[in-house]
């Protein structure tokens, strides 16, 4: 018993404050970095805005219980028992969204762990690189403006007709969603338009395809951008 608590007391270590006051700050500014490009950057329909707002908390809080559990084994099995009884349910309606909570976990991790230097130049790094990738490999997925959250329903069984049409009157269009029905189809996508003119002008060939199809728009940047 004596040789076990001997062992325990090898992984103890105490929490050195001002160490503790560098991983919190370092951690804030960099979970507000990523978040301040996740926002402008990234591609997920969903509102990123008040998804991101969740990445300054959960940075601090994975380091909070790096910082607490690395300086003592005994913690860290403990910590281990209490999580096996959590279920998470967090709904993720984009693989983006997933990309960044890990970003977010791993910064959290690094600075809990006191490795500071690799945050510093870690985070930055893949920012730069994701920066660029967006910029070029992945500048189909990016595009700035409003967008315009467009459903249809309509009784036509081809897609690629629907989506002729909104391309020939919208600069962009992209499929986000496709039910087909026993009458026809369900479709949403992203779109944007220089002016409101092309709407009607789409509205009014859709309706020479079917003159009781439902057509609705949300233009909300703050909800789809």
């Amino acid at each position: 018993m004596a040789e076990f608590e001997k062992y325990l007391n090898q992984f103890s270590n105490t929490i050195v404050l001002k160490d503790f006051f560098i991983s919190f700050l370092l951690t804030a500014i960099l979970a507000i970095l990523i978040r301040a490009f996740y926002v402008k950057y990234g591609t997920a329909i969903s509102n990123r805005r008040r998804f991101a707002n969740n990445f300054l908390a959960l940075a601090l809080i994975v380091m909070l219980i790096i910082t607490i559990v690395k300086s003592s084994l005994a913690l860290s099995l403990g910590l281990v028992g209490a999580l096996s009884i959590v279920r998470f349910r967090a709904a993720i309606k984009d693989p983006e969204e997933l990309t960044y909570l890990f970003l977010v976990i791993g910064l959290g991790l690094a600075t809990g762990a006191g490795q500071f230097v690799v945050a510093v130049v870690a985070i930055p790094l893949i920012l730069l690189l994701l920066f660029f990738y967006y910029k070029t490999i992945g500048n189909q997925g990016v595009r700035r403006g409003n967008n315009t959250l467009i459903h249809i329903r309509i009784k036509e069984k081809s897609i690629k007709k629907i989506t002729d049409i909104l391309i020939k009157h919208l600069p962009f269009v992209e499929l986000k969603r496709t039910d087909l029905l026993t009458d026809g189809l369900n479709l949403t996508f992203i779109c944007q338009a220089e002016k409101v003119e092309q709407f009607d002008a789409l509205k009014d060939e859709l309706l020479v395809l079917d003159e009781n199809l439902t057509f609705s728009m949300v233009d909300n940047p703050g909800v789809i951008a």
